[in-house]
């Protein structure tokens, strides 16, 4: 097994981690606070708007069985893309979209997905893509939220999740 990780921020990171932790390949995810600039930041401080994080969710996947092409496409189907700081009903700094990588061999995979996007949109894409500078794991309740919650709120569809799984025949 190659694992490996990537970062993503989507929004609230309940959805974007339901969504993703469905994919054959994806081997665990975690929520936390990508690029802030207060160590150890609490949801609190985050939502204040004075940390600069962005809520994120950690995913850890086999690269064998699951390429990071294709989980960024389907993180892509997840977000808004031109959207600035906000997504579903959220909208703050914290809520913005990203995509975080800590393997410099993952910048060209990424940017030629965005590049791609791109081209299709007559906005701009608003996805950030640039190296990881940290990551702080979220407080123990946000973690696998929806599972915890099923009825609980959640921006993104994930029932397409099963979709994009069948589409991509991934197994």
């Amino acid at each position: 097994m190659d694992a490996r990780d990537i970062y993503f921020a989507g929004g609230c990171f309940w959805g974007t981690e339901a969504y993703l932790r469905k994919l054959p390949g994806v081997i665990d995810t975690e929520v936390g606070y990508a690029n802030s600039a207060v160590t150890y930041p609490t949801y609190e401080q985050v939502c204040s708007n004075q940390t600069n994080a962005a809520e994120t969710v950690r995913v850890r996947y086999d690269a064998d069985r699951l390429r990071l092409s294709t989980l960024v496409q389907a993180y892509l189907r997840t977000v808004n893309p031109t959207s600035i700081n906000h997504q579903g009903n959220d909208i703050g700094s914290q809520y913005r979209t990203g995509i975080y990588w800590v393997s410099a061999a993952d910048e060209p995979v990424v940017k030629e997905a965005l590049a791609a996007l791109q081209e299709k949109l007559p906005m701009p894409v608003a996805i950030e893509a640039r190296p990881l500078e940290n990551f702080f794991e979220a407080e123990e309740p946000h973690q696998d939220y929806l599972v915890k919650h099923p009825r609980g709120y959640c921006h993104v569809d994930l029932a397409d999740a099963d979709a994009f799984i069948a589409e991509n025949q991934l197994k």
